[in-house]
Parts: structure tokens; C-alpha cells; sequence
């Protein structure tokens, strides 16, 4: 086994990414790749895959993305063009090992230069190892993806079944239930202020990496699912009301791109608040809480244009989340779909603790990898 120093001029060859303006993009299954990972869908191609690209700019400067099919690199990202006969799997594994958000050369927004990360000083083996090292670690990761797809399988069910009751209103019993204005008898029409016992932005934190608390941002809320990857420690006493509880529904409120986002929490997580850039709804028990996390997911999209204010500075406000108007079901029909979800999102909180572990193993495995402490 054959390890050599070089840096990473010495490793792949980088390119800036191209521009796609939105009244380009054409619908196609060729992943769109900006700063943060896969941003939406184009019907051509202009990088092979398996393809690997570095966040250029914003908030996610740094975050390394392994493409695996043929690609459209954003320009907000930084693009391999050539792995000089290096691993491609491996290449993404040792430029998410490095630093490389701290090579930041931007001033009021953040910035990566190709030419900064060139002089980056690294360690890597040959091919062979390259391999080996790769397929260790992609054995990991396929099994968090297929947890991932079965996570969004479950929640798909939900939703569907959402659908057709409230929706579609083709619920146990609809045939012999009287319809008036879109509302059955014996249900509501309520706001969402009005079935909520807490609905409020969280805490401006005091990050402390040996503290005790967790905040949630809006990196941590995506697809419908909350991760906590992204969350931080925190030191600032946080008024009770505003620590989460099962339940919450929590609401991505400030800026583009995120803002609307909705996550469920489905398990309880001790000691943990939002950030106040996340509006936590918290359900009375007027609404089962499945249902309410159901129903806010679904109208995503309507929150995400509900915002207001300048680009970059959008906001959704708390006012603006009360009015939104939903049907509370009759006890009967209530009680049916929270006893179908409950079963649903159980599996998924199983799904998600199985998600953590595996990633903690891969990222306990992976720098001894990298380094050449442990041979495969």
C-alpha cells in the first residue's frame, strides 16, 4: 500500500460551475447541482458522471456532494472536471474530510476560490486503496439511503391518505355524510392560529459546542424530515414554551430556498429549541397532532409564497401562518387517521435512529480510513 503527500491541485482538476437561469431550466431527470447538493431537475447534461462537486457560495460554502449519474454543476458550486486517474467515491470522501469552508474568500457573502483549495495540503493512497476504502464506506451509506427511501415511502403513504380524506373527502362513511362549502357535516373550518396552544419563532442562540442545549436551524428541516446533523449546541436559557415537544410542527421562516420548509418532531429530543429563524407550531388538542403535521406539510409550497420582503430577506410571519385556514375532522374520522399515522411515523422514527447510528459508525470509521490507520 502506496500512500503519497500532494495537495488537491495535485489530486483533480476544479471548474466553477455554469449559470441556469430559471427561465432555462426545462424539465428532465439530469440532477441540478448547486452550493448545497441537488437543487431541482434540467433536461441536459453537462458534466459525466459520477461526478463530485464543492459548494461555492452562501451558507453551504464547503459541502461536498458525490454525484453518481451524468450532472448540471449551478454555478454556485465548484465542479472535478478530471480525477487524474483517482477513485471518484474516494475523491468526495477525502474533500469532505478537509476544512474547506475556512478557506472562505468572499466578504459580505462567502465564497470559495478553486485556487485556494488547490494549495490545500493532502494524503492519499493509490488506486487500489482508493477502492477498497471507497466500497468500506459506500457499503454505509447505501444502507442510510435505503432507509432514507423507505422514510420517504412512509411518508408518502400519509400524505396519500391524507388526500383522499381531506381532500378529496372520500373518508370512511362519505356516502352518507352531507357536504356543505367543501365542509361535512360534523367537521370545522378553523385557522391554524386557533387550533395551536404555541406558535412562535425560537431563541436568538449563544452557540457553545460544550453546552448542554440544541438548536434547530433551517438546514436541519428538509423533505418533511428533521435531521439533526445540522443542529448545534447552544448555551442561552430558553423559556420552557420554546423548548420543542412531540408533536411540533417546526416552520422554515426566514429567506429563500428554505423558507416553508415543514418538519414534524416525531420523537422526544431533550433540552432542544429552534433558532428564530424556525417557527414552531405546536398543535391543542383540538387537531390530533399527526394530522396537523400532515396537513402543514402538504401546503409547503403555499408557505413558501406566502413570504414577504426583499430577496434574501423574505420572511413568513407568525400572523401569516395563524390565518391559514384548515378542516378539523369529526372526533370519529380524527381518531382513524391518527391511529393509521401513528403507525407510520413510529416506523419512521425507528428508521431515523437506525439512519443516526449508521452515520456515527461510517464517521467514527471514516478518518482512520483516510489516514492509513485501519487497512482494508
Amino acid at each position: 500500500m502506496t500512500w503519497r503527500d500532494g495537495t488537491i491541485g495535485d489530486f483533480v482538476v476544479l471548474q466553477r460551475g455554469h449559470d441556469l437561469v430559471g427561465a432555462e431550466q426545462k424539465p428532465g431527470d439530469v440532477p441540478v447541482i448547486g452550493s448545497a447538493g441537488p437543487n431541482g431537475s434540467h433536461n441536459i447534461a453537462i458534466a459525466k458522471g459520477p461526478g463530485v462537486t464543492i459548494g461555492r457560495s452562501g451558507g453551504s460554502i464547503g459541502r461536498v456532494t458525490y454525484v453518481p449519474t451524468d450532472f448540471w454543476p449551478h454555478n454556485t458550486c465548484i465542479y472535478v472536471t478530471n480525477f487524474k486517474g483517482n477513485h471518484p467515491r474516494f475523491v468526495a470522501y477525502l474533500l469532505s474530510r478537509v476544512k474547506l469552508a475556512q478557506l472562505n474568500s468572499g466578504a459580505a457573502q462567502p465564497s470559495l476560490n478553486r485556487n485556494f483549495v488547490y494549495g490545500v495540503r493532502i494524503r492519499y493512497p493509490d488506486r487500489l486503496q482508493q477502492e477498497r476504502i471507497a466500497s468500506t464506506l459506500e457499503a454505509y451509506d447505501d444502507l442510510i439511503e435505503n432507509n432514507r427511501r423507505r422514510i420517504h415511502l412512509l411518508e408518502q403513504s400519509a400524505r396519500l391518505l391524507y388526500r383522499e380524506w381531506f381532500v378529496h373527502l372520500r373518508f370512511p362513511g362519505h356516502e352518507h355524510i352531507h357536504v356543505v362549502n367543501g365542509v361535512p357535516d360534523g367537521w370545522k373550518r378553523k385557522t391554524i392560529g386557533a387550533v395551536t396552544d404555541f406558535l412562535s419563532r425560537g431563541i436568538s442562540p449563544s452557540y457553545d459546542d460544550d453546552a448542554a442545549g440544541l438548536v434547530i436551524n433551517q438546514k436541519c428541516i428538509r423533505e418533511r424530515v428533521l435531521s439533526l446533523d445540522k443542529a448545534r449546541r447552544q448555551s442561552k436559557t430558553v423559556p420552557p414554551e420554546k423548548l420543542i415537544k412531540l408533536g411540533d410542527v417546526l416552520v422554515n421562516s426566514t429567506g429563500e430556498g428554505t423558507l416553508g420548509r415543514v418538519a414534524q418532531v416525531i420523537t422526544d429530543i431533550p433540552n432542544c429549541t429552534v433558532d428564530s429563524h424556525v417557527t414552531i407550531a405546536r398543535p391543542s388538542t383540538e387537531v390530533g397532532r399527526n394530522y396537523f403535521g400532515v396537513y402543514l406539510a402538504s401546503i409547503e409550497d403555499l408557505l413558501a409564497r406566502m413570504g414577504r420582503g426583499a430577496t434574501n430577506q423574505t420572511e413568513l410571519s407568525r400572523q401569516d401562518i395563524a390565518d391559514v385556514e384548515l378542516i378539523v375532522p369529526s372526533a370519529e374520522i380524527g381518531a382513524e387517521f391518527e391511529a393509521f399515522a401513528e403507525q407510520i411515523f413510529r416506523q419512521i422514527a425507528v428508521l431515523l435512529e437506525k439512519i443516526k447510528k449508521l452515520c456515527e459508525a461510517r464517521d467514527l470509521l471514516l478518518p482512520r480510513l483516510m489516514s492509513g490507520e485501519i487497512a482494508v
